[in-house]
């Protein structure tokens, strides 16, 4: 199960934000997104878990927790959505 984590402190490292949520259950793959001119992380990312019951843990325990002095958002992640290619 794939979740969005959001409101994350911007000093947060994709370590730390795996071991937060590997407190659950098992992480698959932690994707911090981050500025593509400076490098400094959005605020963001996506955490991907092995279950979908571990994934509901998850956002369980962290949607709507203070960490760090930010309360987060944690839900399901919606899958991307394709950029068409505008007019022609």
């Amino acid at each position: 199960m794939k979740l969005f984590v959001g409101s994350l402190p911007y000093t947060i490292t994709e370590p730390e934000l795996a071991g937060l949520c590997g407190q659950f259950g098992s992480v698959v793959s932690c994707k911090l997104i981050c500025d593509e001119f400076s490098g400094k992380p959005k605020g963001f990312g996506f955490v991907e878990m092995s279950s979908r019951s571990e994934g509901h843990k998850v956002m369980e325990a962290l949607n709507g927790k203070d960490y760090n002095h930010r309360t987060l958002v944690c839900n399901e992640a919606k899958p991307p959505v394709k950029k068409g290619r505008g007019r022609r």
